[in-house]
């Protein structure tokens, strides 16, 4: 047992930690499991797996391997955070290219690489650790007025969303744009940048509308529901609708034999058809609690670096997560977004680990005085 006058890094790290935080994050993984329980067997036979429990032991492993990094990232400082979200940029990006030639293309899209029998999403580490270089690059205006740090920070996140809109990711460079600019208010966005996000952000939304038929499709089918298919729409509505207040019962709702995105993008369908809406409102309630504990450790950090990214890194959890539900309920066109910790996907269990424990690093022992020190 340490005593409590033990100065070593452990010790620092659990005083600092805020394990409110944590105790959410791993709620959530828990919730992941039980559903996967509910949606992987039958994904897993759809698609043909010899084990039906398949794509529960992947999750399992991605579960563990998630807390892995969380727990291992949030121990860094900040500087360190920085440097690692530098290297993981970096490497990221570099991957984000070599998909354009070699990456493996699914559903029209070519953002996966094949490695060892998984599928990996470069982009889902990449968006965290833009952040957090964009956060750092921001705050050095405070150190040195005359450098050029936010065109630079803007140049990695046009190279980013690039990239992103030529796989094409129409939702994730959304998410991302959302959080960079987020990243760019809490660090004090000018007016002129502002206006230059809003105008360009309605241009890019438009050109990308008349360019893309996918879409197109996807926002014409939310206007005019009859002018496309809106199949796992509906099924997702009538499962929720179907589950009522407290659910059909684990195990005996249909939406999970019918949506073949029942196990990622529709689990919050598959809760609400079998547990009900009472649960699916505690569910939410989770991730409004974390996101909320999250902004608020953010906004009493006094590092300008630190502040901005956090609030960035919390922006891209929970507007992931408020997408993702959004769809289930029909309240925005769909897009195929992951529910963090809850839905199957190994790259975006990998990316929001990594999301959480960069946020975590960076609003450890949020009342120090460490402005304009970043390392």
């Amino acid at each position: 047992m340490l005593a409590r006058s033990d100065t070593s890094w452990l010790t620092e790290w659990r005083r600092t930690l805020d394990w409110g935080l944590v105790g959410g994050a791993f709620f959530l993984m828990a919730i992941g499991m039980l559903l996967s329980l509910a949606a992987g067997p039958s994904a897993a036979a759809r698609i043909g797996y010899d084990n039906e429990y398949y794509f529960v032991f992947r999750q399992a492993f991605f579960v563990a391997a998630s807390g892995v990094i969380m727990i291992g990232v949030s121990m860094l400082d900040r500087s360190w955070a920085r440097r690692f979200a530098t290297l993981v940029f970096m490497g990221g990006l570099a991957m984000m290219f070599f998909i354009l030639v070699w990456g493996h293309e699914a559903k029209g899209a070519q953002r996966w690489l094949q490695v060892a029998g998984f599928s990996v999403q470069p982009s889902e580490v990449v968006k965290p650790a833009l952040i957090v270089l964009s956060g750092w690059l921001l705050a050095q205006r405070e150190l040195y007025p005359s450098g050029p740090w936010a065109i630079i920070a803007f140049l990695f996140y046009a190279v980013t969303l690039g990239l992103l809109l030529l796989q094409p990711d129409v939702g994730q460079s959304a998410l991302l744009t959302a959080a960079f600019v987020v990243t760019f208010f809490v660090s004090g966005l000018p007016w002129r940048w502002a206006v230059g996000f809003g105008v360009g952000g309605l241009s890019l939304s438009a050109l990308l509308y008349m360019l893309l038929p996918h879409v197109r499709v996807r926002i014409n089918s939310f206007i005019d529901p009859s002018s496309a298919d809106t199949y796992q729409i509906d099924k997702a509505a009538e499962a929720i609708g179907r589950g009522g207040l407290f659910g059909v019962g684990p195990g005996e709702g249909q939406v999970k034999l019918h949506l073949p995105d029942a196990h990622t993008d529709f689990i919050f369908a598959v809760m609400a058809e079998e547990y009900g809406l009472i649960a699916a409102l505690v569910l939410m309630s989770i991730f409004v609690l974390v996101i909320i504990r999250g902004f608020r450790a953010s906004a009493r950090v006094d590092d300008g670096y630190a502040r901005a990214a956090s609030a960035g890194l919390f922006t891209l959890f929970g507007l992931q997560a408020a997408i993702n539900i959004a769809v289930n309920l029909a309240l925005i066109p769909p897009k195929g977004m992951t529910l963090p910790f809850v839905s199957s996907g190994g790259s975006s269990m990998i990316g929001t680990g990594l999301t959480l424990g960069l946020a975590l690093a960076l609003v450890r022992g949020q009342g120090t005085r460490t402005r304009g020190r970043y390392g």
